[in-house]
C-alpha cells in the first residue's frame, strides 16, 4: 500500500514490526519538484511504543489484517488477563507485558473493551475511553475547600494514584479517562 493511501487506524508492517497508524500529517512543499511527504505517527502492536516516520507518497508499506473483537473481562490468571469474546465466548489470554499500563484500568464489570487479533492471535487490548474506579484512599475533605481548585492524590481500587478534586472522598466511584489517566467526574 502506498503511503498516500494510508488512513488513520490502518495496521501496517514496518521493519518487521506491526504498527497501527494514529495520525497522518501531509506536507506539500511549495515550488517546483517538491515531493509530497507523509509523516506517520504510529504505535507498535503489541506494546504501544510510538514511532514517527516520514515517507514519500510513492513509498510502500505492507498492510496487515487486524481484527477487533468485543470482549468482557473474565479474570486474572497469574500475571495474565483473560477476556471472553462477547459473541462466540472464545477466551483470549493477554500477558501483563501486552496489557502494559492498561492494567490500571481493568476491573470486574468493565465494558467496551476490544481485543485486537492478528492471524487469530491476541496482540493488544483496546480500552473504552473511560472507566469507573473506586477511590480507596484519599485525604479527608477540607471544610470550605469546595471553592478551591487544588487537587489532591487519591489511590484507586486498581492500585494507581491520580489527582482528584478536594471534595472527593474515600469510597466514592469516579470516572477516569483511559487516554489521559485523569479524573473525569463522579460516577
Amino acid at each position: 500500500m502506498k503511503a498516500s493511501d494510508i488512513k488513520k487506524g490502518n495496521v501496517v508492517e514496518h521493519v518487521g514490526k506491526i504498527y497501527q497508524i494514529r495520525d497522518i500529517e501531509r506536507s506539500a512543499p511549495q515550488g517546483r519538484g517538491g515531493n509530497v511527504t507523509y509523516r506517520l505517527i504510529m504505535y507498535s502492536v503489541p506494546g504501544g511504543q510510538k514511532l514517527d516516520i516520514s515517507l514519500r507518497a510513492e513509498d510502500e508499506l505492507r498492510e496487515t489484517e487486524l481484527t477487533r473483537r468485543a470482549v468482557s473481562y473474565s479474570y486474572k490468571d497469574g500475571d495474565a488477563f483473560v477476556f471472553m469474546d462477547s459473541q462466540d465466548y472464545t477466551q483470549y489470554t493477554l500477558d501483563a507485558d501486552v496489557i502494559g499500563d492498561a492494567a490500571a484500568y481493568i476491573v470486574d464489570g468493565i465494558e467496551g473493551c476490544y481485543v485486537q487479533l492478528i492471524d487469530e492471535a491476541p496482540v493488544a487490548l483496546q480500552l473504552p475511553p473511560s472507566v469507573v474506579l473506586e477511590v480507596v484512599e484519599t485525604a479527608p475533605e477540607l471544610k470550605g475547600a469546595t471553592a478551591t481548585k487544588r487537587p489532591k492524590p487519591a489511590k484507586l481500587s486498581t492500585g494507581i494514584e491520580i489527582l482528584v478534586p478536594e471534595y472527593i472522598t474515600s469510597g466514592e466511584k469516579i470516572i477516569v479517562s483511559t487516554l489521559t489517566g485523569e479524573f473525569s467526574g463522579r460516577a
